[in-house]
Order: structure tokens, then C-alpha cells, then sequence
């Protein structure tokens, strides 16, 4: 194996381990208002993402790291074409962050609203826009040789709202939606726990749907790719499946597993009707970005290698024994004064 293909797969792990991550992250930011009827359950709900949320949030950085040092015209024309979208992310990146710690400093009922007004916003751009951004990269975009030889992007930001990638964006948003609620149903207890258990169940058939079309979509698009990327389909639906019938049974751990597996081989699917490309030109395959000729020389390769090889188990197992310390549910009868904000306790 080249050292190119096998950066190519490790960026693809690395943006499997973010969309199973950060996907339920998002989805309980998203489901705050619909789980929650007071301010103990909007602060068991984010208790529940605590200590793991800006965890989470490392695994797009490295893998966007990775991709600048292992295929720089890959980073360069994806982060050029993409600029809108990608810098919504990021504001949507920063405002949840921002609004993660502030909510609580104060104790007024209208400052805690606009927090979780801003958290669930910030919670849904970023889960809609991945999915229109990984579409339109599958799907391909205007890509062209320009006069200094190197291939750019030329075309605009409406290009890339398309009804093929709007449709990516709808499945990501439901799938995050329903992975966070089996989250919730894992990590909480009571009422909370229940309305996580109904809500799974509504908006899973809703993302099984949208993400059925998009899959046989895909297919009719990618025919030179049909049998592999077939095969992977069939396999995310089968896998979303057994998650809704394990959440049907109140089973929330396997519930959870299974729409990890999913996410997983839905998002291996898209890399495997990439490769070998990284970017298709929708002007041509010979304006093609390939893991050839977008990467980085051998040698810098393997530097990367080395230091993958010894710093990724690290940070696995940190993560890891994050998960494990906080794997207690929390429900909304421990939180104490949730009506009282940091500030306020300070002050008395």
C-alpha cells in the first residue's frame, strides 16, 4: 500500500470517528427545546455533553490537519470552492462553543433562551452543511486547470446548492438528529429518557427515507462504482434498521452502536466512490484531483506516518477513558438550582 492510499483511508477514519462523535453532539443540541420542558432538563440534557463536546470537536481539526499536510491541493482547492459553507461551520463551531459556557454564568430565564436559541442554530448549520459539502465533493464540482497549471474551483457558491447535495444536507441533518436522541436515551433517565426514546423513532423513519433516496441517487450517479458502493448502501440500511428496532425495545445501547455502524459505512461508502480521487471535476476527469497528484512528497508521507503511528493510540485511549469515567445517566432530579447561574451563586 502506498503511503498515499493510506492517508487517504486515514482521513477517512478520521471523518468517520467526527460524524459518530460530533453527530450525536449535534443532535442533542439540536433537540434541547423538543426533550426538555424545564431548565433541570435543558441542564441534565447538556450535563450529558459536558465533558466530551470539545473532544469531539478535535477530530475535525486533525482531520483537517491531516489533509493540508497529506494532500495540500486538496486543502487548498476544497477550502477555496468551499469558503462559504466552510466558514458558516465555523462560525456555527464558535458560536456553540461560546454558547456551551455562557449559558450558565447568569441566571436569568430570557439570557439561558437566547443560549439555547444560539445552541440549537449553531447545532443544525454545521449538521446540514457537511452533508451539502461530502455531496458535492462525491458528486463533483467545477474544477479546471488554470494558467499557473495547478486545478481550481470556478464555480460559485450556488453551484454547490444543488438538489443532489441540499438532499445530502437533509440526510446528515436527520441522521445527527436521530443518533443524538439514542445519545439522550442512553445517557439520561426518566422523562427525558422517554421523549429521546419517541423522538428516535419519529425522526429515524424520516432520515431512513431521505437517506434511501440519496443512497439509490448515488448509485445512478456512480455506475462505474456501483458494486462496491452497493454493497455499502445496503449494508447503512440494514444497520439503521436494527438501530431503530433496538431503540423500538428500549435496548439504547445497541440502538446506539447500530447508528454508529451506520454513520460509519455510510461515510466509508462516500470515500470509496471517491478513491482514487479526492476532488472529481464535474468539467472533466482529466481536471481530476487524485491522491496523486494533489499529495504531499513520500517523504513528508512518512514523517506524518511516524508521528500518526505513535500519537493516535494516545489520544484513543484518552478519549476512550473520557467516555468511561462520564458513562453514568444523568437525570434531571440531580441538578441542583437550576434556576441559580455561576454568577449568581458567586455573588451571594
Amino acid at each position: 500500500m502506498s503511503f498515499q492510499t493510506a492517508w487517504f483511508l486515514l482521513i477517512a477514519v478520521l471523518w468517520i470517528g467526527y460524524f459518530i462523535l460530533e453527530g450525536f453532539d449535534f443532535g442533542v443540541g439540536m433537540l434541547i427545546p423538543f426533550v426538555s420542558r424545564n431548565e433541570a432538563d435543558r441542564r441534565a440534557v447538556l450535563t450529558t455533553l459536558g465533558p466530551v463536546w470539545d473532544g469531539n470537536e478535535v477530530w475535525v481539526l486533525v482531520a483537517g490537519g491531516a489533509t493540508f499536510a497529506a494532500f495540500p491541493e486538496w486543502y487548498a482547492t476544497l477550502f477555496s470552492g468551499f469558503y462559504l459553507p466552510l466558514f458558516l461551520i465555523l462560525v456555527g463551531l464558535i458560536v456553540r462553543g461560546v454558547a456551551f459556557e455562557y449559558r450558565s454564568k447568569y441566571g436569568k430565564a430570557q439570557w439561558r433562551q437566547r443560549w439555547d436559541i444560539a445552541i440549537l442554530i449553531s447545532s443544525a448549520i454545521p449538521a446540514l452543511l457537511w452533508g451539502v459539502a461530502f455531496a458535492n465533493i462525491v458528486r463533483g464540482v467545477p474544477l479546471e486547470k488554470s494558467s499557473t497549471g495547478s486545478i481550481e474551483y470556478v464555480g460559485g457558491f450556488f453551484n454547490l446548492l444543488n438538489p443532489y447535495a441540499l438532499l445530502g444536507g437533509v440526510v446528515t441533518l436527520t441522521v445527527f438528529l436521530t443518533h443524538g436522541a439514542h445519545f439522550l436515551a442512553l445517557k439520561t433517565a426518566g422523562e427525558i429518557r422517554d421523549r429521546a426514546h419517541a423522538l428516535a423513532i419519529k425522526i429515524g423513519l424520516v432520515a431512513a427515507v431521505a437517506a434511501v433516496i440519496f443512497l439509490v441517487w448515488s448509485n445512478l450517479m456512480l455506475p462505474e462504482r456501483n458494486a462496491k458502493f452497493a454493497t455499502l448502501s445496503i449494508l447503512t440500511a440494514l444497520l439503521w434498521v436494527a438501530g431503530m428496532f433496538a431503540n423500538f425495545k428500549v435496548r439504547e445501547g445497541y440502538a446506539f452502536i447500530f447508528s454508529s455502524l451506520a454513520i460509519a459505512t455510510f461515510v466509508s461508502g462516500l470515500f470509496v466512490a471517491l478513491y482514487p480521487r479526492v476532488m472529481p471535476s464535474s468539467l472533466g476527469s482529466q481536471f481530476d484531483l487524485t491522491i496523486t497528484n494533489a499529495s504531499s512528497t513520500d517523504y513528508t508521507l512518512k514523517v506524518m506516518t511516524i508521528v500518526a503511528v505513535v500519537m493516535t493510540p494516545l489520544v484513543l485511549v484518552y478519549q476512550g477513558w473520557t467516555y468511561w469515567v462520564f458513562r453514568k445517566r444523568v437525570s434531571a432530579s440531580q441538578i441542583q438550582h437550576p434556576e441559580r447561574g455561576i454568577l449568581d451563586t458567586l455573588s451571594q
